[in-house]
């Protein structure tokens, strides 16, 4: 999985996990190491993830201009 990711690094992803408290995260993918991902979001704070309880990781949307969508459905 860590292979999968890694193409993910220094740009906007969404990535979703099994954890109850935040179900999503939003943000820059800043970099991976062994079984973790370090996220930035969009005020500067990081987080790091555990990626035994991640499902999904996609790179956030774009609209035709390259500007982000502001609705994200799933």
């Amino acid at each position: 999985m860590n292979e999968l990711i890694k193409k993910f690094i220094d740009k906007e992803v969404i990535i979703y996990s099994m954890s109850s408290e935040n179900s999503c995260v939003e943000g820059t993918l800043t970099g991976i190491t062994d079984n973790w991902i370090t996220v930035k979001d969009k005020t500067d704070c990081e987080q790091i993830i555990n990626l035994e309880y991640v499902t999904r990781v996609r790179e956030y949307p774009k609209n035709k201009n390259g500007k982000k969508k502001a609705i994200v459905a799933d």
